[in-house]
């Protein structure tokens, strides 16, 4: 006996049916009946069933849109906001199916019987996106990073465009997406670049030997201070700082608005060339002094 959509269909009468030779007319009758009640009753689960998908997805839709207005409403940061949409998604997601399963004719206790006892199973193949889940919970409360943070962690970096459930989405600088498991983001070293207001820019320029030290170490302190940008506390620091093969080298350092790093390291560096062509202070290339007896 086959079971399908709670219809009833006996295998054996349509056997039976199909080698009959023709004397028994009302059970050939019997069985189109049975295959029209079945056809019937399939038709009205696959019809519920789309409906219910259709409305469904609707309705989910609707209750996204909800969510994010609420969130926004409250005030609630990005990176919890992009957390609870995505769970609030799976959710809805996950019922949805259910629903769709109850109106294709299954028992929806004896489909919550067999998840609970593949739970176990599940879970344990699925221990890794748990972790990620924890690690999700994590971040959301301790906040190593929040959305719009640029970061470097897990060999990956780039500004944080969402955290959802599993993973933290990464925007490179080029314009790549990475996706980064909130499990070992939460457990490895992360390096926020946005934490703080400011950074420190450091560059090391190098001179050729016999350039006057001084002279170049007034240049670099006046071009850094004429840049605005350029915080006066703490105080720019410029030094010798070693004496290599074929160079001289000193070190700048000044200290910027985070959000000004790039630019002022950038520009710092063609203004540096451009002063010291002025001023003839030349730069070193490496060399090889032969004496030859």
């Amino acid at each position: 006996m086959i079971q399908l959509l709670d219809v009833t269909f006996p295998v054996d009468s349509v056997a039976q049916v199909l080698i009959a030779d023709g004397q028994h007319p009302e059970r050939i009758q019997q069985l189109i009946q049975q295959l029209i009640n079945w056809g019937v009753e399939a038709g009205k689960s696959i019809l519920a069933a789309t409906l219910i998908f259709i409305i469904g997805r609707f309705i989910i839709s609707i209750i996204n849109k909800m969510v994010r207005r609420i969130l926004i409403r409250h005030n609630v940061e990005p990176s919890i906001r992009t957390f609870i949409r995505s769970f609030v998604n799976i959710l809805l997601t996950v019922m949805l199916i259910v629903s769709i399963v109850s109106a294709l004719g299954v028992n929806t206790t004896s489909f919550a019987a067999l998840l609970a006892s593949a739970g176990v199973a599940i879970g344990m193949a699925l221990s890794g996106n748990l972790q990620n889940l924890a690690g999700g919970l994590i971040i959301l409360l301790f906040k190593p990073y929040k959305v719009g943070d640029y970061i470097d962690a897990e060999s990956a970096s780039g500004t944080v465009k969402e955290i959802q459930i599993f993973h933290t989405i990464l925007t490179t600088p080029d314009n790549k997406e990475i996706y980064v498991p909130n499990g070992a983001l939460s457990s490895g070293a992360v390096t926020n670049y946005n934490r703080n207001d400011t950074r420190r820019l450091s560059w090391t320029i190098s001179i050729e030997y016999g350039e006057d030290v001084e002279k170049v170490k007034k240049v670099l302190t006046d071009l850094v201070l004429a840049d605005e940008r350029v915080l006066k506390d703490p105080a720019p620091f410029v030094a010798l700082q070693a004496l290599s093969a074929s160079s001289v080298d000193i070190l700048l350092r000044a200290w910027v608005a985070s959000s000004d790093y790039w630019a002022v390291n950038f520009d710092m560096n063609q203004r540096i060339y451009e002063e010291f062509n002025k001023q003839g202070i030349e730069f070193p290339f490496p060399q090889l002094t032969i004496h030859q007896n």
